[in-house]
């Protein structure tokens, strides 16, 4: 399969390429400047480019049998995510390419409450409320996308390295949350859950979530 990777010099973006790669997949790795890619594995085609550009994006996807990008903007930049998200769409949709968009927790519902992620400091710190709210607002562009073949992926609350399993939890609309009160799975098995989406689609125009099992 040919998987092309947007946002790959990133934290999910390097473990996604690595682990489509690790599958025997052709991967081609989208970053935004040279000196990102030297993380990444060998394998994987480099290339340079603009999520932002939806010339560039079309060309990059038209070659591809998925796309999965794991954008995300500078700190201080976050109110630029659903515009990014916009040109992506545009870009991606006149290939009919399918299109696997890593986003945000911010509009998973919490269990027991019927409240927002955004909404409880439990699972939204401070520190994160602006990404937050940007991926609130990119989670709302791809809802009224009825060009693309779109899924949306949004991560547990806590997203951070660790150990690769090859296990995790599926869940919809709500925050998974495991016996501790705890939402989380690491960088590595989140990775698996993406490539496992890309190899074997279970979602169209919808958003899923995982946690650690």
């Amino acid at each position: 399969m040919r998987i092309t990777v947007l946002g790959a010099a990133g934290n999910v973006g390097g473990r996604t390429v690595a682990e489509a790669v690790n599958r025997g997949h052709e991967v081609t790795a989208v970053v935004r400047a040279p000196g990102r890619a030297a993380a990444l594995p060998s394998a994987a085609e480099i290339r340079i480019g603009d999520v932002a550009d939806t010339a560039a994006v079309e060309a990059l996807s038209a070659e591809a049998d998925v796309v999965i990008s794991a954008v995300r903007p500078e700190p201080g930049l976050e109110h630029r995510q659903a515009a990014i998200t916009k040109a992506l769409l545009d870009g991606v949709a006149p290939t009919g390419v399918r299109l696997l968009i890593v986003g945000g927790a911010a509009t998973l519902t919490v269990p027991g409450s019927g409240g927002l992620a955004l909404d409880d400091p439990r699972y939204v710190q401070p520190a994160w409320r602006a990404i937050a709210a940007a991926s609130a607002e990119q989670h709302e562009v791809c809802r009224g996308e009825a060009r693309v073949d779109w899924v949306y992926v949004s991560p547990p609350a806590s997203l951070l390295p660790g150990e690769r399993t090859g296990r995790y939890r599926l869940g919809g609309d709500e925050l998974l949350i495991d016996e501790r009160g705890e939402s989380r799975i690491s960088l590595e098995d989140f990775a698996v859950a993406l490539v496992d989406e890309a190899e074997s689609p279970r979602h169209t125009r919808t958003r899923f979530t995982v946690a650690a099992a």
